[in-house]
């Protein structure tokens, strides 16, 4: 399922929500047009988030703690292919906007850097000794995909549908896409390549936490 447009206009212009996904490309394109095979794999190391690393740190290096956690936030504008960035860009363009509108700007870009902060968290518990380099913007997109389902339950969300070879664009509530979505994160949980708990940790945090991030902002 691949979402296209939300029904719902914002008020306002999504300036950190544009902000976020243009720092995202820029660093994206930076990386392809200058950096090449073993570099790229060094800055994954260096800028991504290793949990092996993040542990040893945390068993006495003490040292080494400031420099790993500053990871946490880094590996959030790192991204390891077109699909991998495109993906996550696209999802943040759709539900970011809303989500912002609901917020404020200020508001929503703390929210997303903390949901982004649960999600490594989450991964990390569940793998504290990998030494694969957590990277990408999807647990903190997750943080907003979970606030969407909140606020914007009943939105029509004009989706495609992608069934083998077929493609059909339908309309769907936010709250059957968004449950969809999530369900999908926990049944392939424990693959292979992709930091699942990272984005089941970041829809939990922004379920629960955006109505706390709402209070004292008028509702539409």
């Amino acid at each position: 399922m691949i979402p296209l447009k939300v029904n719902i206009r914002s008020r306002t212009y999504p300036i950190i929500n544009t902000s976020i996904i243009l720092v995202n490309l820029t660093v994206f394109l930076m990386q392809k047009l200058y950096l090449h095979g073993p570099s790229s794999l060094d800055l994954y190391r260096s800028f991504g988030l290793v949990p092996h690393e993040l542990s040893a740190a945390l068993a006495g290096q003490w040292g080494l703690v400031p420099y790993n956690l500053l990871t946490v936030f880094t590996s959030m504008f790192l991204h390891g292919g077109w699909l991998h960035i495109l993906g996550n860009m696209l999802y943040l363009w759709i539900f970011g906007s809303n989500v912002e509108d609901a917020l404020g700007h200020g508001r929503f870009f703390f929210f997303y850097l903390l949901s982004g902060t649960a999600a490594a968290a989450f991964q990390y518990f569940y793998d504290p000794l990998s030494a694969v380099p957590m990277i990408g913007a999807s647990g903190a997109v997750s943080g907003i995909l979970g606030a969407y389902l909140v606020l914007y339950p009943f939105a029509r969300v004009k989706t495609a549908l992608i069934i083998v070879i077929f493609i059909k664009i339908v309309e769907l509530p936010a709250v059957l896409l968004l449950t969809v979505w999530f369900i999908m994160q926990i049944l392939f949980s424990y693959g292979e390549g992709v930091a699942w708990f990272a984005h089941i940790g970041g829809f939990i945090f922004g379920l629960v936490m955006v109505s706390l991030f709402r209070l004292g902002r008028a509702r539409r």
